[in-house]
């Protein structure tokens, strides 16, 4: 569906989108038969209603995972077609879900004001499979120099360019290197900025990785970075953070402030403020002990708090059990 909007004015690719929901729903209502499903657990993307229908047609309940606002988020970011009929799809799929499940309470607001009574929707954040980060070794501390470490799809709002810029003027700082893991289109312009800065030693691209590659990656930060972020996001990165026991920074918003607590599990800065994420990096930097307690209570809370994907998924059966009148089946 990608592709085809790449190629279509906005506008008929966005009725291209709609359209494609007949044969989706003709292939899950022939899956619905074979499978006998209790539950529709869907992942909301804009334009896609064929998850609705059958939940409609088989009254069979639906379960709604929402990370983000896609139609005003595809408006600002990705050139929307048809964006009042977008928004109205958006609030009908919204509304026909028997339970949303909201990647923040931000999000969870704006899928209120959308029409949803409150007592349908839950807050699921993102998690992460700790067992995945658990065996991977940690960085050595013997070189001297501090790691600062991103991973992501690099984007021009992450805000890597003033990071880079930061260290090209704070000549009297801890030594600093920067290690981006991922790719995308900022990724040229900022090796264009490092190498003009007198950086390119000292910042490293990874390019894209695979999944088995992040742990032992991560691992290797000793300031891991969320330096700008959407207001109603569950960033994937900050659990992967967590679960590697590294010493964050990342933006002081409400949407951060539902995993991290400042001065306990990470730095959290006033994204207002220019020059308040580099201080917050600074004062990781200097203070290896500050380092080590922040990680340690960043990983303690994923467990404390049980931010995993099986987590999650005991949560939306127990919800499933308990709230749609669906019952528990022997295997």
């Amino acid at each position: 569906m990608a592709l085809i909007r790449a190629h279509l004015p906005a506008s008929v690719g966005a009725l291209a989108e709609i359209a494609y929901n007949v044969p989706a729903w003709w292939r899950l209502r022939q899956a619905a038969r074979r499978f006998r499903p209790h539950l529709i657990y869907e992942r909301y993307n804009l334009f896609y209603l064929a998850g609705t229908w059958l939940s409609h047609s088989s009254r069979v309940p639906l379960f709604l995972e929402v990370n983000a606002p896609l139609a005003a988020e595809r408006a600002r970011f990705g050139g929307l077609g048809l964006p009042g009929l977008a928004a109205r799809l958006e609030a009908y799929v919204w509304r026909s879900a028997d339970k949303v499940l909201a990647v923040t309470g931000v999000l969870k607001r704006m899928v209120e004001q959308a029409g949803v009574p409150a007592n349908r929707i839950e807050i699921v954040p993102n998690g992460i499979d700790p067992a995945e980060f658990a065996a991977a070794p940690r960085r050595a501390q013997h070189s001297g120099r501090v790691v600062l470490g991103f991973v992501g799809f690099v984007r021009d709002w992450h805000g890597l360019d003033g990071v880079i810029a930061a260290m090209a003027t704070a000549r009297d700082a801890a030594p600093m290197d920067l290690v981006v893991v991922g790719d995308g289109p900022a990724r040229a312009a900022l090796e264009r900025q490092a190498a003009a800065s007198g950086l390119a030693d000292r910042v490293r691209f990874t390019g894209l990785q695979g999944r088995e590659e992040i742990p032992a990656l991560v691992a290797g930060f000793d300031v891991a970075l969320q330096p700008r972020v959407v207001d109603y996001a569950s960033p994937l990165k900050i659990f992967e953070y967590m679960a590697a026991g590294r010493a964050i920074v990342a933006p002081d918003q409400e949407n951060i402030r539902e995993i991290l607590s400042d001065g306990e599990t990470a730095l959290l800065f006033d994204p207002s403020r220019p020059e308040a994420m580099w201080q917050a990096i600074l004062r990781l930097a200097g203070d290896a002990d500050l380092r080590h307690r922040l990680g340690a209570a960043a990983a303690a809370e994923i467990a404390r708090r049980d931010l995993t994907w099986s987590g999650n998924a005991r949560r939306v059966v127990g919800w499933a059990l308990g709230s749609v009148g669906i019952v528990a089946v022997a295997s």
